[in-house]
C-alpha cells in the first residue's frame, strides 16, 4: 500500500483487480476498488479503517460490490455495509444487486400517478410534483429556500399522520 488517509487508500501491486471489486485489508477492513491506474489502485474504505497502516497487505476478494435486496430491510436502520444498527436482529436477503448497475429505461418505469403536495400554493399550482420525483430547489441568498424545505416537510408529515393508522408515528414511502 502506498498511502492511506480520509477513507481512501492508494495501493500498489493489485494488477488483476477489477473496477468495483471488493478488497480486504489484513486487519479485516473492506474496501471497493474504484480508481484503476497503470501502477496503483484507488480504494474507498467501507468502515473506519483506523487500524490500517501504510505497510498493510491487501487482497482482492474476487467479488464485485453488491447490496442485498429484500423487503425485510424496510423499516430497519442499516450502515454502509447493509448491516442492521437498530438492534432489531439480523436481516436475511436472498437476492443481491450490483452497486454499479444500469438504471431502468424511461419506458419501463412506472408513471407518476400520485401528486405530492408541498403545502405551498405557488409551487403546487405552478410546478406540480409527483410522488417519487426529484425536484431541485435553487435560488439566491435571502430567498428563504430553507423555509420551502421546512414547509414541505411539515406538509408531508401532516399528510402522513392523517393517513397512518398509528397516530404516534410518521411514515414516508
Amino acid at each position: 500500500m502506498l498511502q492511506v488517509g480520509d477513507g481512501i487508500t492508494s495501493i500498489h501491486g493489485l494488477d488483476e483487480v477489477m473496477a468495483s471489486e471488493l478488497v480486504e485489508f489484513e486487519e479485516g477492513t473492506i474496501g471497493i476498488a474504484l480508481n484503476l491506474e497503470s501502477n496503483n489502485v484507488g480504494v474507498v474504505l467501507i468502515g473506519d479503517g483506523l487500524m490500517i497502516q501504510e505497510e498493510s497487505s491487501v487482497t482482492a476478494i474476487g467479488r464485485i460490490a453488491q447490496i442485498p435486496m429484500s423487503k425485510s430491510y424496510l423499516g430497519h436502520v442499516i450502515n454502509a455495509l447493509a448491516k442492521p444498527i437498530d438492534g432489531r436482529g439480523e436481516i436475511s436477503a436472498s437476492e443481491f444487486q450490483l452497486i454499479e448497475s444500469p438504471t431502468p429505461g424511461i419506458i419501463s418505469r412506472r408513471y407518476v400517478h400520485e401528486s405530492l403536495q408541498t403545502g405551498l400554493v405557488t409551487i403546487d399550482s405552478m410546478i406540480p410534483i409527483g410522488r417519487g420525483q426529484r425536484e431541485l430547489i435553487i435560488g439566491d441568498r435571502g430567498l428563504s429556500l430553507s423555509m420551502i424545505y421546512v414547509s414541505s416537510f411539515v406538509s408531508f408529515s401532516f399528510v402522513s399522520r392523517n393517513l397512518s393508522t398509528n397516530s404516534d408515528s410518521f411514515f414516508f414511502s
